[in-house]
């Protein structure tokens, strides 16, 4: 045969071998459903001898090798294969929502290739493995395995191996112990820690105040004490910052340092002393959720700057003073106003008539006086008013002002 005779035969046959995935990885799925006590109706399309790169859910790279295996929402059943872990090439795994348990494969978390393993919203169960530190780097970035059932005490070697990790989400389960300091130590780009609904207990760790990028941080309805620690003030990137339902002491006197604060949710705590005046430098908060605390003192006047105030709740604590201090008519976004059970005297300020997209507005339980204004016609959004409990003095007019308020237009 002419040389280029056989130079063509082996074009050819390499063009064969790539127009299909390859035996491993066809093998490494079919494990997998057959895990399954129910597939819903994959394997119509899983069929060994066909090429899996065209089976439902899987997608391929353009040399034929599996690289994104997607079947959320699909009623699935059974355990999760480790032999998924024999996809070399595999980038994203999602099997959320789904009714998978038995554990999660340590092939999976300590794969060589995955990027995005989302696992959420199942009925995994057991411990989750820990990574020995002295494994090599690995390249995950997000790893959800939010909705679950894991117990016992959460990873801490783990994350040292996980140089690249931006997400990490283990909301909603019954994970045990202390939160890892080693976040962000090694891993430089993180951004976003879940850990809410857990039994995690102690103290916040001061080592997350290295987290320089870290954007959202939410670890409520837990068993965390102590105070926030001054470091955590130091991440300046942070948007979202969420611990409601724990034991938490101390103050916010740090607080005007999250400059980017979008989110500040401490509900549900044991915080005390006032608001500081310095709150007004945080110019993109959105929602402030401080109810159930001890905190006290008058509101300050500088609430009134943060103009993209959506919703204040200020609930059961021991706030006193006149509204009057803050200038609500700066606040043309907020949504909802709760300051019920607190000890507010004065007048409901005409300020807060100006909040034209106020919906359900709550001052129940405080020491206000005097009349209500006719302003209130102007809430074009009222859908709810509590004002029980206060030393008002025209209550019967204020209904019938009300009613105004639903007549139509």
């Amino acid at each position: 045969m002419p040389p280029f005779g056989s130079a063509l035969v082996m074009l050819l046959s390499l063009a064969s071998l790539a127009t299909s995935c390859t035996e491993q990885e066809s093998n490494s799925l079919l494990q997998f459903i057959a895990g399954l006590s129910q597939s819903s109706g994959l394997t119509k399309s899983w069929q060994n001898g066909t090429d899996c790169c065209s089976w439902e859910g899987i997608s391929c790279s353009p040399e034929r090798t599996v690289t994104d295996v997607f079947l959320a929402c699909r009623g699935l059943q059974g355990f999760i294969s480790p032999f998924l872990g024999n996809l070399t090439g595999l980038l994203h795994l999602n099997l959320s929502f789904n009714l998978l348990s038995g554990d999660l494969p340590l092939e999976l978390v300590s794969s060589r290739s995955i990027i995005v393993l989302d696992v959420s919203f199942n009925q995994l169960s057991g411990d989750l493995p820990d990574i020995p530190s002295s494994t090599l780097a690995r390249p995950l970035k997000v790893l959800n395995i939010s909705s679950n059932i894991f117990t016992g005490r959460f990873p801490s070697t783990s994350w040292e191996v996980m140089k690249s990790l931006t997400l990490l989400n283990a909301s909603n389960n019954s994970f045990i112990g202390t939160i890892p300091t080693i976040f962000c130590v090694n891993t430089p780009y993180f951004a976003v820690l879940e850990l809410s609904y857990n039994q995690f207990s102690g103290s916040i760790p001061p080592g997350l105040g290295n987290c320089s990028l870290l954007t959202s941080l939410g670890a409520g309805h837990n068993s965390l004490s102590g105070t926030l620690p001054d470091e955590l003030f130091n991440i300046t990137s942070l948007k979202q910052l969420s611990f409601p339902n724990n034991q938490i002491k101390g103050s916010l006197h740090g607080i005007s340092k999250l400059i980017n604060l979008v989110t500040l949710d401490l509900g549900w705590n044991e915080l005390q002393g006032n608001i500081p005046d310095s709150i007004g430098e945080l110019k993109r908060l959105e929602e402030i959720r401080l109810d159930y605390n001890q905190m006290s003192g008058e509101l300050p006047s500088t609430l009134g700057a943060c103009t993209n105030l959506r919703s204040i709740n200020l609930m059961s604590n021991g706030f006193s003073g006149e509204l009057t201090r803050v200038n609500f008519s700066t606040l043309t976004n907020l949504h909802t106003l709760d300051l019920v059970l607190n000890n507010f005297t004065g007048k409901i300020p005409e300020s807060i008539y100006s909040c034209s997209n106020l919906v359900a507005p709550r001052f129940s339980g405080n020491w206000f006086s005097g009349q209500l204004s006719e302003g209130f016609a102007n809430l074009e959004s009222l859908s709810f008013l509590s004002i029980g409990n206060n030393s008002l003095t025209n209550v019967t007019r204020a209904l019938q002002i009300l009613s105004s308020c639903f007549c139509p237009k």
